[in-house]
């Protein structure tokens, strides 16, 4: 059919609504005529029907019938530019004519004006801004350049001008007009210039930004969630089952469909250039405010859920077959693009934070840093799941807001006071834990901050609770038993804290006892014992106050010592000793603890050193397995010649080593016949005198 009366035919079918084929063949011929019509006018008369058509804009396909038309356009002008280099490829090789041309024979930048006439003043803004988006797209990419300079100079700015006055209007256009607008400069946003970019209203923009990702064109706040919750049921034996065949798993699938869904990582970067760009600073706290709220509403919906219990290390023995291979991933494979896109925009929240003076002040700074602790809060539960917070995003985020909270110590305060564990045991439910281990990694940062008083209650109580913990060791029970530690450590290692360190330094040190080997890791043992070491130590001023701390807690050791397993220990805990796995060196439970006698050795006061040598020798051929003693002799030779003392230790280990018995007592052994005793005790007359 020739191209004018086609072009009749289809103006005449814009004019009803029909059902879906027929208006995918009306779609399809209009992409046809689009690159056949070779009158401008045609083409403009083309675009300016499209665009107020009942056939199109009648249809209940929301945002995909904004899809359908830069889908149009994008096609139709890849279509052009392809011919035209074709053509000029056929008379560039004086190539005679190999077949009848098709197309309207108007070149790109032709082509494109005429088109862009068609968007006209009969159809809305946000309309045009879907036909200069699709162009711009088939003509203009980073490996295609069909338009003249001047004309993409021309087109990129009435792509920015007509999104801005989409903006504008967007309330009074309602329907999908604000989708369409972001949707659109989803797409645009890459191919347009610096300049063009700093022009658009991102004061506008940034709100239909966030409600497109957490309102209903994306994760509509959250209430996917609450389908999942009413349709999963527990079975005999506790057995979860969310079946693939369930309304609510079909409703995630269509919601992970929607057009704005699949293009979240560009549309959660377009956010945090809005953030970052918006005039308006309470245009940035509002959208951070929205973020908190559907953190919140997240976190309050899954935890409702008979599924958020479910321990990881559970998960086989939980979750039915078809739940476990089928529905649940794909639950997990949407929480992680949820957290990603969140996380990006929060990036962009606290980046600017550190450079708005709106942001930045004694006033709000806080306020900012705390409400984006909330939001990484709330979903907790997604990003400590399979390393998911392992990217740059995440971490500059929550690094930054704990930074600039820990600067307010009045601040911290009442924020640790809102997400306190609530409860004085062990809870019962893996939710609940998961918040407690937000809280406790949070809380190792804050102790240089708080008072004395608040660190006793608000970090070291609560960490107590896992620290005395003595039930089934899981994967995720052992994070909290050494966040626990850490934070607790952290206290420790405060010096305005040392009523508090010697108070309890003591207790810890037999609460570590007891949690090695079962609980704790040799190399998570000799990290936290050298630390206390440390801490009670020169030069720390609790050396000055107790100057006999630090041989108390050694004797300790040595205690512990005489009645430790010699066997080695089993392959599930070496597992978590990542330097002895990969040396292949074995360890007992005797001789990692002569492991952490050595690392300490380095933090004695001076006057112990040469005593403590002499006992770490000792110790050493207490070893009675070969295998078990040459790494911790290896050990103990490598303190004493990589420089981990410093000069004065190191002198005393050098004549130690080569005039006072050393060198024979590590190499060839010493006698194993004394009974365990208190360094410094007397022995017997011939050791009466210890001048």
């Amino acid at each position: 059919m020739p191209a004018d009366r086609l072009l009749n035919t289809v103006l005449q079918y814009y004019q009803d609504v029909h059902d879906g084929p027929k208006t995918e063949q009306i779609i399809g011929t209009t992409t046809h005529l689009l690159t056949q019509l070779s009158n401008p006018l045609n083409l403009g008369v083309l675009t300016s029907q499209l665009l107020t058509a009942r056939a199109i804009w009648h249809r209940p396909d929301r945002l995909r019938t904004a899809v359908r038309i830069i889908s149009i356009y994008n096609t139709a002008a890849l279509r052009v530019y392809e011919h035209e280099h074709e053509h000029e490829r056929a008379v560039g090789q004086k190539t005679p004519v190999l077949q009848p041309r098709e197309f309207g024979g108007l070149q790109c930048d032709e082509w494109t004006r005429a088109v862009v006439k068609g968007a006209d003043e009969r159809s809305q803004r946000w309309k045009h801004l879907l036909v200069l988006t699709g162009v711009l797209m088939g003509m203009e990419n980073e490996c295609r350049r069909a338009l003249s300079r001047s004309l993409r100079n021309t087109l990129e700015g009435a792509v920015v001008t007509a999104a801005n006055l989409a903006l504008q209007d967007h309330l009074f256009d309602g329907g999908i007009a604000p989708g369409s607008i972001v949707l659109a400069l989803n797409f645009a946003f890459p191919l347009l210039s610096e300049h063009h970019r700093a022009q658009i209203h991102c004061n506008s923009l940034l709100p239909l930004t966030i409600w497109a990702i957490t309102g209903e064109e994306g994760f509509d706040n959250g209430s996917f969630l609450e389908h999942i919750g009413r349709e999963t049921t527990e079975s005999v034996g506790s057995i979860l089952e969310w079946p693939s065949t369930s309304p609510s798993f079909h409703l995630m699938q269509n919601m992970a469909q929607k057009p704005l869904m699949g293009n979240l990582g560009p549309l959660s970067k377009l956010a945090g250039f809005a953030i970052l760009n918006a005039s308006d600073t309470r245009a940035v706290f509002d959208a951070q405010d929205q973020l908190v709220a559907f953190s919140q509403k997240i976190w309050e919906t899954w935890s409702r859920s008979l599924l958020c219990d479910v321990d990881p290390a559970f998960e086989g023995s939980r979750l039915g077959q078809e739940t476990l291979r089928n529905t649940w991933p794909a639950l997990w494979q949407t929480f992680k693009k949820l957290l990603f896109g969140v996380s990006s925009i929060l990036q962009a929240v606290v980046s600017r934070s550190l450079l708005d003076p709106h942001m930045y002040n004694d006033v709000t700074a806080p306020g900012v840093a705390v409400k984006s602790l909330h939001i990484l809060r709330n979903l907790y539960f997604i990003s400590a799941r399979d390393g998911n917070s392992s990217f740059q995003v995440y971490t500059f985020a929550y690094m930054t807001a704990i930074d600039v909270v820990s600067r307010y110590a009045a601040a911290s305060e009442i924020f640790l006071n809102e997400i306190k564990p609530r409860e004085s045991s062990l809870p019962t439910r893996q939710a609940q834990r998961m918040l407690d281990l937000f809280y406790l990694n949070l809380a190792e940062h804050l102790p240089l901050t708080l008072s004395t008083a608040a660190c006793d209650d608000l970090i070291v109580k609560p960490a107590l609770v896992y620290i005395s913990h003595d039930g089934a060791l899981t994967p995720s029970m052992v994070q909290l038993f050494e966040a626990a530690h850490s934070a607790v450590l952290s206290v420790m290692s405060c010096p305005q804290h040392g009523p508090l360190t010697i108070r309890m330094a003591p207790f810890y040190i037999i609460k570590l006892f007891e949690s090695f080997p079962t609980l704790i890791s040799p190399r998570q043992f000799r990290m936290a014992f050298k630390t206390v070491m440390q801490i009670v130590s020169p030069p720390f001023p609790i050396a000055a106050q107790e100057p006999h701390m630090s041989e108390t807690l050694l004797e300790m050791l040595c205690m512990q010592m005489v009645n430790a397993d010699t066997a080695p220990l089993p392959e599930n805990i070496m597992a978590q000793d990542p330097a002895s796995q990969a040396s292949g060196d074995n360890l007992s439970q005797q001789s990692a603890m002569v492991l952490a006698l050595i690392d300490s050795l380095p933090f004695l006061p001076l006057p112990l050193v040469e005593e403590w040598l002499s006992g770490t020798a000792e110790s050493l051929h207490a070893i009675e397995d070969p295998r078990l003693r040459e790494p911790v002799k290896k050990r103990f030779l490598d303190m004493l010649v990589s420089g981990e003392m410093d000069v004065e230790r190191a002198a005393i280990g050098v004549a130690w080593w080569g005039t006072k018995g050393g060198r024979e007592m590590v190499l060839h052994g010493h006698a194993q016949s004394r009974p365990a005793m208190m360094r410094g005790a007397l022995v017997g007359e011939e050791k009466a005198s210890r001048l």
